[in-house]
């Protein structure tokens, strides 16, 4: 079926809405049409790029513009589009002649209907619906099967890809084209948390897929505008009340479908965040956890009686293990610390990087009762002992604050990365600690209380978080899953630091002092480090 020219008659009803916005565009777009999350995403290079989404705010009639862009450039490529439906095909390929009359892009034919091609020995056909643009190029809508890609060359664009029927091999088959240089769009809302486009998505919030993600929850396209757009569209004038009245009966239309359909969250989507056999499979016996409980006066004894006794305990009991460490060859280190100080314990996780990228904890520090002076003193005396310190992750909110400036101040802002986690921080940065898990690349020590603490973190409305829950160590003590946060920061690190340079030294011990552990730069007491044999 042929339908005429775009250039050759005025383009039908059917493809006039949003022409109040389209108006401002001549021949290159304008900042002022697409709200934030579209223009984020349609400026976004990247070979594949990927979006989480909401219901209906526009995202495909974004891609539709970008679409038009690409075939109608002279040095363009051909764009296929993939919905699950006809109907979906029908309107994408609408959008695009509507932004391509709108920006001149110079329409030769808008087209219907079957292509012929040989399947093996059987004669097949694949309903399509095409533009083909001056430039040479087209795009075209195909049906969602993945032989329908075979042959082709230039952009894939995925359309509510959670609701194909073989995502993975439509994925398979259109990834293909980045080989000789094409691209790959993935647009969708969610469908279920056991669905191949969520195990896309976590496999990029991993880090084992090199690409693009973006995500757009109803919320969020709110604060971008999306509201005040359908008010413009419908000549309505906009209220701050009636956008929360009409927010509000879009959530109970979906009832309990809301948190998938408008909020990014798979079903199912709840629950540990870590099983205990993932766990338990990445323990070692005999690594320690060095642990140390200071009662409430030992806060108010002399500064000098702290300092001796912390460095007798670190002398003690982490020097070992760290000239354990120091014995590896070929190694790089980085810390994670989590500080706490009454109610919560501090904890110290150092994490040795060797040169296959798996990584081991060797020991663990925690704290507890610990004046904030001694807990800098044990944690600069452990990062003054580890071979090629590439860098630490410090929880800076609170309590940490001070520890983490002053430890950034002494070793080097680019090299202490001072995190204030966020629920946007755990979207991005518990996935990769997850994965090592899963792909076996970390080793802990067996230790029932880090157990506890890494089965802490639950998934809160698609969102690893730590809830504001206790569990109780063997010694009926609370824990607020503080291990887990100093590993999931020192895993941070080693990814975040690695490609810095890392440079090992000594420091030079005062005249006629000899030198034999770890660093101690007690910079307050030298005279007492001399004593201890740490200068």
């Amino acid at each position: 079926m042929k339908l005429a020219p775009a250039a050759a008659m005025p383009l039908p009803p059917t493809l006039k809405p949003l022409a109040q916005e389209i108006h401002y565009i001549a021949e290159q777009r304008s900042p002022g049409v697409f709200l934030g999350y579209q223009a984020r995403w349609v400026t976004d290079r990247s070979k594949v790029k990927i979006c989480e989404k909401s219901r209906r705010i526009g995202l495909s009639w974004a891609e539709a513009e970008d679409a038009v862009e690409c075939a109608a450039s002279a040095s363009g490529m051909d764009v296929w589009y993939i919905g699950y439906t006809k109907d979906m095909a029908i309107e994408f390929i609408l959008d695009c002649a509507q932004w391509a009359q709108q920006m001149q892009g110079f329409v030769t034919d808008i087209e219907a209907g079957e292509e012929l091609f040989i399947d093996g020995s059987e004669r097949q056909s694949i309903l399509k619906f095409s533009i083909t643009f001056a430039s040479g190029f087209r795009i075209t809508a195909l049906s969602s099967t993945p032989r329908n890609l075979r042959g082709k060359q230039g952009r894939v664009i995925i359309d509510e890809a959670a609701f194909h029927t073989d995502l993975a091999g439509l994925l398979k088959a259109a990834l293909a084209l980045l080989i000789w240089g094409g691209e790959v769009r993935i647009i969708s809302t969610h469908f279920g948390d056991e669905n191949e486009f969520n195990k896309l998505v976590q496999g990029v919030r991993a880090g084992r897929l090199p690409y693009s993600l973006h995500r757009v929850t109803f919320d969020e396209a709110l604060a971008d505008g999306l509201y005040k757009r359908i008010c413009m569209r419908l000549k309505m004038i906009w209220t701050a009340e009636d956008e929360v009245k009409w927010a509000a009966e879009i959530r109970a239309q979906y009832g309990d479908d809301a948190e998938e359909e408008l909020d990014c969250v798979p079903k199912h989507g709840s629950g540990a965040f870590l099983a205990r056999e993932l766990i338990e499979r990445c323990m070692r016996k005999d690594w320690p956890v060095l642990r140390d409980h200071r009662k409430p006066e030992f806060t108010y004894a002399p500064e000098s009686a702290r300092k001796g006794e912390i460095l007798d305990w670190c002398e003690e009991f982490v020097r070992p293990e760290l000239e354990r460490v120091r014995a590896l060859r070929d190694v790089t280190s980085f810390l994670g610390g989590d500080f706490g100080r009454i109610r919560d314990l501090s904890a110290f996780l150092p994490l040795i990087q060797f040169r296959n990228l798996r990584k081991r904890v060797p020991f663990i520090i925690e704290l507890r009762g610990m004046p904030f002076q001694q807990q800098r003193q044990i944690l600069w005396y452990v990062i003054d002992g580890l071979p090629r310190f590439g860098g630490a992750a410090l929880d800076s909110n609170g309590l940490g604050m001070q520890i983490g400036e002053e430890t950034a101040q002494r070793y080097g802002v680019t090299r202490i990365l001072q995190i204030r986690a966020s629920p946007q921080w755990y979207l991005a940065n518990l996935p990769p600690y997850k994965a090592a898990f899963e792909d076996d690349m970390i080793e802990l020590p067996m230790d029932a209380d880090v157990l506890a603490d890494h089965r802490v973190p639950r998934v809160i409305k698609g969102i690893p978080q730590i809830p504001d829950v206790r569990t109780v160590d063997a010694d009926k003590l609370k824990r607020h899953g503080d291990t887990f946060i100093a590993g999931a920061l020192a895993w941070h690190a080693s990814r975040e630091l690695l490609g810095g340079t890392v440079y090992e030294y000594q420091g030079v011990p005062p005249k006629g002092v000899s030198w034999d552990g770890p660093r101690q730069d007690h910079d307050e007491d030298h005279e007492l480090g001399a004593r201890r044999g740490a200068w």
